[in-house]
């Protein structure tokens, strides 16, 4: 026989006056190979229609089911119910704005992350649409590759210890994110203009180490290493600017 799951799940909608913060329970049958996302698309069909969270790909690339699960960000398409204990516990994403229920605005967060790491290839290189892709080594490609395999799901924001305590603080993924264009050879920038960004508490020095960040991430991605490199190539580009007066 199936386990019956019990889901206490948070609710709230910021729009509604009436709406206050709460958790409710839900119970419904587990089935084979349930994910989490399954679970909750059938708590909207067959209990609350008004149940609010995001979800678009259902296959962990777009990113938009971070939750809190049992105190643990994660994605709920990549969740199995199975590997949870039979009570679960859904709240929304810290940091973030919340929509409603389980649903936050990652979107404005990331879009001025974007604008503050200015996440754009810098070049003197007048483009050419007829000219052929410029070539890279096969190395490079692969390490950029790694890098940009980030789906903005949030994770590793809501984790950090740092990201929660202060608004300013760009977080793993704006570091990753450039981190991911310092090693980039068409990038044009120097290790100066890059100490600009984040060579700042809001930046690399912001990072306290707890490492969290690596610990949620749903693809794994190698943050450890990324802030590493980052603050020591920081750290030496300030020495330098501080003997170069």
């Amino acid at each position: 026989m199936s386990r019956l799951l019990k889901l206490n799940i948070f609710r709230y909608n910021p729009e509604d006056e009436q709406s206050a913060p709460h958790m409710q329970e839900f119970v419904l049958e587990e089935t084979d190979s349930m994910t989490l996302f399954i679970a909750l698309n059938r708590v909207r069909e067959e209990q609350d229609p008004s149940l609010q969270f995001d979800f678009c790909c259902r296959a962990g690339i777009c990113g938009s089911c971070g939750m809190v699960i049992n105190g643990r960000p994660g994605l709920a398409c990549h969740t199995k119910t199975r590997d949870l204990p039979g009570e679960i516990t859904l709240l929304p994403l810290p940091v973030f704005k919340l929509v409603g229920d389980l649903s936050v605005d990652t979107g404005t967060w990331f879009r001025e992350m974007y604008t503050k790491t200015e996440s754009w290839i810098h070049t003197n290189k007048v483009f050419d649409p007829a000219a052929l892709e410029e070539r890279m080594d096969n190395k490079d490609a692969v390490a950029i590759y790694e890098l940009e395999r980030c789906v903005e799901c949030g994770c590793c924001i809501s984790a950090c210890g740092t990201a929660r305590l202060r608004e300013d603080f760009m977080g793993a993924a704006a570091l990753n994110r450039v981190a991911r264009f310092l090693i980039d050879p068409r990038d044009q920038r120097t290790d100066r203009d890059y100490y600009d960004i984040i060579g700042n508490d809001m930046g690399i020095f912001g990072c306290m180490g707890l490492l969290a960040c690596e610990d949620v991430c749903p693809k794994h991605l190698p943050l450890q290493n990324q802030l590493g490199f980052l603050r020591r190539k920081m750290g030496i580009t300030s020495l330098k600017r501080l003997f170069s007066k």
